[in-house]
């Protein structure tokens, strides 16, 4: 198993920055952003991360583009979708196995469910037959406030899109603070686990006796190791489902400066890893 990070917080920095950080650091791989607007990344430079990324002793686990697939917004949506399908092939052309991204966020005036059902699961259905030619294997983030905010909605997703190549970037951290059991959700969706997110929950017990479980106050995202998360006993049941990919840190802790935060994760992580 591989330690990496996310390299959303240097979305406004030169792809040379987020390496020349990241193998100084130690990590082993990078989950590259790759939106549009991304400063260390484009189309056009596609070919050349992995000549930067692999001369500073780096792998590449993934390309990610957490766009909308389901936005209200008709022409908004078919950006979204049109920029997945490009990076489709950049993953096939710079020999990158991974794609994540998430399921689209539910419009306006429709269920989870039905987003899914009519929009993203048909848009998946042709994305996920384009990625399996060209080799690459399609992984949702498992984000709360996206279409697949519970096990119910994933098992929905992967029976409307019954594709080998179509799984998770598997994040326990979103849910924890819905109170679903991470563990658990490991080996019922053992096959599907492509990719995975090292991100902490930090739940604060007397602020939820306060204020109830109806709000958002009594917990908040944290680097590895700060919130509610048994690293050691995460990594043994990924291991045992046979997961020898990434942990990627997604650093979404106001508590620690960018570096500064990466690296406290790594260093937890390294004990089990």
């Amino acid at each position: 198993m591989r330690i990496g990070m996310l390299t959303a917080p240097f979305s406004g920095d030169d792809i040379e920055t987020v390496v020349d950080f990241a193998a100084e650091a130690g990590f082993d791989c990078l989950e590259i952003l790759a939106t549009p607007g991304c400063a260390h990344f484009s189309a056009d430079r596609a070919k050349e991360l992995p000549v930067i990324v692999h001369n500073a002793g780096l792998e590449i686990s993934s390309l990610a583009a957490y766009v909308d697939v389901t936005a209200a917004d008709a022409d908004e949506r078919q950006r979204n979708q049109q920029w997945l399908a490009s990076l489709v092939n950049i993953c096939s052309d710079i020999e990158v196995e991974v794609l994540c991204c998430n399921a689209g966020l539910p419009p306006e005036g429709m269920s989870r469910e039905e987003a899914l059902e009519e929009i993203a699961a048909p848009f998946f259905t042709e994305l996920c037959a384009d990625a399996a030619q060209a080799g690459v294997k399609i992984a949702l983030e498992n984000w709360y406030a996206t279409n697949i905010m519970n096990l119910s909605q994933w098992d929905l997703m992967f029976d409307l899109v019954p594709y080998e190549n179509f799984g998770l970037n598997f994040d326990p951290s979103h849910l924890v603070a819905q109170e679903i059991d991470y563990l658990s959700a490991i080996d019922e969706f053992a096959d599907r686990i492509f990719h995975t997110h090292a991100k902490d929950t930090e739940i604060r017990y007397s602020e939820r006796s306060y204020l109830g479980i109806r709000t958002d106050d009594w917990w908040r995202f944290v680097i590895p190791g700060f919130g509610e998360i048994e690293w050691g006993i995460y990594v043994s049941r990924l291991r045992r489902i046979g997961y020898d990919g990434v942990l990627s840190i997604e650093h979404e802790d106001a508590a620690w400066p960018r570096e500064a935060g990466f690296i406290k994760g790594l260093q937890h992580l390294r004990q089990f890893v």
